[in-house]
């Protein structure tokens, strides 16, 4: 298997512990550019781009999750990070799931966000349905049908800055990159192996999120031993970027940080 090294960056406190910092499906490392000064002011912060989007190469499809966590631990080699804490939006908090059991040895925390961990026919359906739309108008026409499950209507009127950000971001996911990813996501089979995680983790739902709902998040959090959940109103599926003070809020108690 040809290695796939990340487009990474690291930043924040030399002397801190790491954060790993995992993006969205047709995001990048720049999703979480409202939080990093807060992250910075505690954390060794460690951002990559997952294969195929952003600044990050795009090997041969399909992909699997057991390829992102390959990936991802790569990237940790490659800083000298031998423990970290995990946040993951969407499918960075699937991976970070999938580290957690896998290397759980390598993970002190996990905060999985808007994430789901098994693929039922609907959602596997839904993938279908975008790959079409892949195929018929590109990366943008897929952009079109995801943002108004993204952001909530009032992030879009208020704050438009951030939907042409994320904009701007998904348009660089490669179309061998978004269909990879799809296939991974249609493969995901996490929730059954859920009652073997010993890492301590952290579930967050947004209110209005129809990609992972509140009570899929639940189902999640219950079958996951030394789990906490928390979800944050009115934000639909990127919350860092949709409520941004409560998405704050709900994680700093769980890392252990000062609110």
């Amino acid at each position: 298997m040809t290695k796939t090294t990340l487009h990474s960056t690291i930043s924040g406190r030399s002397d801190g512990p790491a954060l790993l910092l995992l993006n969205s499906f047709g995001a990048t490392k720049e999703m979480w550019d409202n939080q990093l000064p807060m992250f910075e002011a505690y954390y060794r912060v460690i951002r990559c781009d997952t294969r195929g989007h952003g600044g990050s190469p795009t090997p041969a499809g399909p992909y699997s999750f057991d390829n992102f966590i390959e990936d991802v631990l790569a990237v940790l080699d490659e800083h000298g990070v031998e423990t970290v804490d995990v946040i993951g939006l969407s499918m960075g908090g699937m991976t970070a799931l999938g580290l957690g059991l896998a290397v759980p040895e390598r993970i002190n925390r996990i905060v999985c966000c808007a994430a789901r961990s098994d693929a039922p026919e609907p959602f596997v359906q839904n993938w279908h349905n975008r790959l079409g739309m892949l195929d018929d108008g590109g990366i943008e026409a897929v952009w079109n049908g995801t943002v108004g499950m993204w952001l909530s209507d009032e992030t879009r009127a208020n704050r438009p800055e951030q939907e042409a950000a994320l904009r701007n971001s998904f348009l660089k996911t490669t179309d061998e990159g978004y269909r990879g990813c799809a296939q991974a996501l249609m493969g995901l089979d996490y929730l059954r192996h859920l009652g073997d995680m010993i890492v301590p983790t952290l579930f967050v739902a947004g209110e209005g999120d129809m990609a992972a709902p509140p009570a899929v998040m639940k189902v999640m959090a219950d079958a996951c031993p030394n789990s906490e959940y928390a979800v944050v109103s009115g934000a639909k599926h990127i919350i860092n970027v949709d409520n941004p003070d409560d998405f704050a809020v709900s994680i700093f108690g769980f890392l252990g940080l000062d609110g």
